[in-house]
């Protein structure tokens, strides 16, 4: 019985050892992955679409509040209050429109950036078993990998897999 116990533990460490365990750097992954880099310039000219409305809707209410100011001191003080009262409801309902707009985008945002690493999740996935890997761990700033041999990191051979399919 000991000896089936010696013989038993004996095997188990050689399929052990036979276990081929790998790591990718998320962050570098992440980094070079070309579909990450289209939807982060899509989502930067959406920003940048958002923020030039943004700016100019806000010139030319500042104008607009310029010019009330400067004709306000004509107004008999009911008139003025009411064009006053005014003049905040529309900034009130400019900030609205546009902290929906900047929600949209973000939502947006978020919701690509999830796709995209359920996307990449599932082609590691595939890599891995097509390339007869028992794990591929993920190193990361918080430590899930504190070290690995060079020759374990596959960052690389992932990156160019994803790059690849996302060409096609």
């Amino acid at each position: 019985m000991k000896k089936l116990v010696i013989a038993g533990v004996a095997l188990l460490s050689l399929t052990a050892c036979q276990d081929k365990i790998v790591f990718v750097n998320n962050t570098k992954l992440l980094d070079d992955y070309q579909e990450k880099k289209d939807i982060e310039a899509t989502l930067k000219k959406q920003v940048d679409a958002y923020q030039m409305k943004r700016d100019s809707i806000s010139k030319a209410f500042q104008a607009e509040a310029q010019a009330f100011d400067a004709q306000s001191k004509t107004l008999p003080q009911n008139v003025a209050q009411k064009k006053y009262n005014e003049l905040m409801q529309k900034s009130q309902i400019l900030q609205q429109h546009l902290q929906q707009e900047e929600m949209r985008i973000q939502q947006e945002s978020q919701s690509q950036m999830d796709s995209l690493l359920s996307k990449v999740k599932k082609t590691i996935k595939e890599y891995g078993k097509d390339k007869g890997y028992s794990f591929i761990l993920g190193a990361n700033d918080g430590g899930s990998v504190l070290y690995g041999k060079d020759n374990k990191d596959i960052t690389e051979d992932v990156v160019k897999y994803l790059n690849s399919k996302y060409k096609k």
